[in-house]
């Protein structure tokens, strides 16, 4: 390694808009930022080498040029209160104008906020809901920075936000950063197009100018035997699997093409079944579906005593008990749990005191990391909530280990989730050294700024790419680093484990690819940066005579030896021939004790990118591929963005604020409609002073069905009442199977809807559809029919017997139907209160249990 390329001495940058010695001076970011200038692009980084830093060096250098405002967009709240409090820390703005937006911060002080700032750091989510709100404009917005931009993909809000910014801003430049951006070319292909990029830029840790600041991570594997008694419990489910697999086979349908059948076979099996059900009513389709929602849940119980433990398997089951238990459980959960192998099931991991060997490993691991270094931080990541709380408490035990759980903020059965202010403490705590180990799931392994991070153990395997990679970030950052992964022997632990593996060496030969079709084009010169001092650097190598020096494209590098610059620019500096790489894991090579691997595991294959005839070649045939990945199938919201309409008819809609959170409102903005959003008491989308529409995705239509709370009836009976036209749109493809409900029954409401309410029924597949419905109703009413637009009515009181029935469903196991059975035996509410059980057991549908929940309820002292 040619040293000299490099500073004895790490100096600092210089720009008018960064505070002098407050940022390190790095020549491959330098690089990076130069290379990102030349126009919309996706940087792709390891972790821990300054993403961000690359981020800062291109904002400064665009606010210096274009002026206007510069926008950083981070998915979680945590993130973005870290970039802020950098951005603050490095740039030479007043503290005023750099500013972090949150949903927590009211939508009026955001307008007023956003008027103010030059440097706005924010959530997408909350950017995307000003933009339908026309609360801001990205009209003088000269930069847009998306963090983790391997999310710009489907519905998530960069992808609306940088669509809008490239339609408004009179200087539009956009800079994604990622440190893995997915396995498949078309998953790559999808988020540059997204993105509007037009140029990739690849690091890696072997590149010859990274390589000097990249620590270490040593990377061992470490497999356990599951115990006997887990291996026993698992062949009680697993001879379930087999005898509902019969009964699919039987029925006609096959899952999974070999001996072994996966979730993802499962769900692919659920949706052909969905798209038969669509077509005809076939019996045995309905019958299917039950079976397969079984196989899934003991699908789902198998993973947990191979991977997780008896704790987690027991706390699953007790869900599914609890499930197969309640009123309003499904034929197949009620099913499953009477089948004679699932009691045993229950039994055995109920009375099993055998924990998996797993548990103790982590103990030990995390054990001799703090006992060996005191002021060391270890991050323990698993995959579910319930192991988190498990290796916790084991944890707990050991003397010297300070666990925390740290999860995301939704909460389900039980288990209350983190908000981002506990979220934001915690990792404060952490990093002050409170908190000596973190046990987090997924919310852990995005962007988290942990520099002094030692160890991070896997609890189990992660067959994502992207997850994994991340979360392998979290280590190694500032010195040496270590990450262990645990794995069961002859389990899906082994399958996910070189499932990453191989997805990690194919996204690399994705990004490079895709570096050859969309790398910078050198061919005009770029003095993007010059406005950065120039930064001097002393070779002893000697420069090679070229006919074609690229330096004067370059001035902020003028003091840089040509060889060295040039070397860099052509990418030669990226062959990495003289430094072999152990291919960490594959079978039959040898491994060190325990198959550790001492040698820096990043990406597993070299790739040169020559500029012969063979590879302008393969450029081309890439490009083609690019561009074909790039023409998708037109839909209807396309041929309506087509239409041509003039802005004389402009057509409006009134939208509900709740709206926002769908893709409904950003299609219908796409459309060309003029958007205007209420606090709607009645409907969700008004398009007349007649016509007004309710939108029910299929899951919460078939829930509604079975959950008196939600009340749909009630909803449609008052836009019955309000508005000459009502109209329910159904949107989705799985209204006869998101809930395991009799055909019937949703035929029966569907009639009950249109012919007893007299509310028109209208089917859509997404949200894209029901906006492209939602435009041709609005242009009926207001163009054709010359309706204006107005909202109005409010919901209708709730009557007497209504609140009566209300107050006693809200007891726990007590449905609508019974609640009126009680009523009218009783006569009265206070008579229901005062009666016993005795009594109560002889009104129908009211069985003992219900009858002692019920008094349980009345006569318990209240412990709030």
């Amino acid at each position: 390694m040619k040293e000299s390329l490099f500073p004895e001495k790490p100096e600092c940058m210089k720009h008018p808009l960064i505070k002098p010695d407050t940022v390190e001076q790095r020549l491959y970011q330098l690089n990076l930022a130069g290379e990102a200038l030349k126009g919309s692009s996706l940087v792709v980084l390891p972790t821990g080498l300054g993403k961000t830093i690359i981020a800062l060096f291109v904002i400064a250098s665009r606010l210096q040029r274009f002026g206007g405002k510069a926008l950083i967009l981070s998915p979680t709240k945590p993130l973005v209160e870290q970039h802020a409090a950098f951005f603050k820390k490095v740039m030479a703005l007043p503290e005023e104008e750099v500013l972090a937006f949150t949903g927590s911060i009211p939508p009026a002080e955001r307008e007023r906020l956003w008027e103010q700032g030059k440097l706005i750091v924010s959530t997408p989510q909350v950017i995307e809901n000003d933009i339908l709100t026309r609360r801001i404009s990205l009209e003088n917005v000269s930069h847009i920075t998306f963090d983790e931009a391997h999310r710009a993909v489907g519905n998530y809000a960069y992808t609306f936000i940088a669509e809008k910014y490239f339609e408004s801003a009179k200087n539009p430049h956009v800079l994604g950063i990622t440190a893995s951006p997915g396995s498949s070319d078309e998953k790559i292909s999808e988020v540059c197009e997204a993105l509007h990029v037009q140029n990739v830029a690849v690091k890696t840790e072997k590149d010859r100018d990274v390589r000097p600041y990249v620590q270490e991570k040593e990377i061992e594997w470490l497999q356990v035997n599951l115990p006997a008694e887990m291996a026993e419990i698992r062949s009680y489910l697993e001879k379930i699997f087999d005898d509902r697999l019969a009964i699919i086979r039987n029925l006609g349908f096959s899952a999974g093409s070999g001996k072994y059948v996966s979730k993802k076979d499962l769900l692919l099996l659920q949706k052909k079944l969905q798209g038969e059900i669509r077509v005809g009513g076939d019996p045995a389709v309905f019958s299917a579906m039950s079976v397969v929602a079984e196989m899934m849940k003991v699908n789902h119980a198998v993973e947990m005593v191979e991977t997780q433990g008896i704790e987690a398997l027991r706390k699953y089951l007790e869900k599914l008990d609890a499930e197969a238990s309640s009123s309003k459980a499904s034929k197949a959960a009620k099913r499953l749990m009477d089948d004679l192998y699932m009691r045993k099931t229950l039994y055995r991991a109920k009375e099993c005191e055998v924990e998996h060997p797993k548990l103790e490993l982590a103990r030990r691991i995390v054990c001799e990391q703090l006992e060996g270094n005191p002021d060391s931080r270890v991050i323990v990541f698993t995959n579910y909530r319930d192991s988190a709380e498990m290796v916790v408490n084991a944890l707990s035990r050991v003397s010297g280990v300070n666990p925390v759980r740290f999860v995301g903020q939704g909460s389900r059965h039980k288990d209350k989730g983190l908000t981002q202010k506990q979220q934001v403490e915690i990792l404060e705590r952490f990093r002050a050294g409170e908190y000596n180990a973190l046990v987090a799931t997924s919310v852990a392994e995005e962007g988290l700024d942990i520099p002094a991070t030692d160890l991070v153990l896997f609890y189990e395997p992660v067959p994502s790419e992207i997850r994994s990679i991340q979360r392998k970030g979290r280590t190694g950052r500032q010195h040496k680093g270590r990450v262990t992964v645990l794995v069961t022997k002859g389990t899906r632990d082994e399958a996910y484990y070189w499932s990453s593996k191989n997805k990690e060496k194919r996204m690399l030969n994705s990004m490079h690819g895709l570096e050859t079709v969309l790398g910078p084009k050198n061919v005009k010169k770029s003095s993007e940066l010059s406005d950065f001092d120039s930064v001097s650097f002393i070779s002893d190598s000697k420069p090679e005579s070229k006919q074609n020096t690229k330096l004067d494209s370059y001035p902020e590098f003028q003091g840089i030896e040509s060889e060295s610059m040039d070397k860099i620019e052509s990418g030669s500096l990226e062959n990495t021939e003289d430094f072999p790489i152990t291919d960490f894991g594959d079978p039959g090579k040898t491994e060190g004790k325990n198959g550790k691997d001492s040698e820096i595991i990043s990406h597993t294959k070299d790739i040169k990118l020559q500029k012969n005839s063979d590879e302008i070649g393969k450029k081309e045939e890439n490009e083609k591929d690019y561009a074909n990945i790039k023409e998708k199938q037109k839909t209807l919201v396309d041929f309506g963005t087509a239409s041509g309409e003039s802005s004389d008819s402009l057509l409006k809609i009134i939208i509900d604020h709740r709206e926002t959170k769908s893709g409904v409102a950003k299609t219908l903005d796409r459309l060309g409609m003029e958007l205007r959003f209420m606090a709607l008491e009645i409907g969700d989308y008004i398009v007349s002073d007649r016509l007004a529409v309710e939108r029910k995705r299929t899951d919460d239509f078939a829930c509604s069905l079975i959950d008196g709370k939600r009340n749909l009836f009630a909803q449609l009976s008052d836009l019955a009442r309000v508005y000459e036209k009502p109209v329910l749109i159904i949107e989705g493809e799985d209204l006869f199977t998101s809930r395991q409900i009799n055909p019937n029954a949703i035929y029966g409401s569907l009639a009950s809807i249109a012919i007893d309410f007299g509310v028109s029924i209208l089917y859509s597949r997404d949200e894209e559809e029901t906006a492209s419905i939602l435009k041709i109703l609005a242009k009926r009413e207001q163009t054709e029919n010359k309706r204006e637009i107005n909202p109005h009515g409010k919901k209708s009181a709730s009557t007497l017997a209504e609140q009566q029935e209300y107050l006693i469903s809200s007891i726990s196991n007590i449905g609508p139907k019974a609640a009126r059975n009680l009523l009218s035996y009783f006569g009265s509410v206070e008579a229901v209160m005062r009666a016993d059980i005795e009594e109560l057991k002889k009104v129908k549908q009211i069985g003992p249990k219900t009858a002692a929940r019920i008094r349980e309820v009345l006569e318990s002292p209240y412990k709030g």
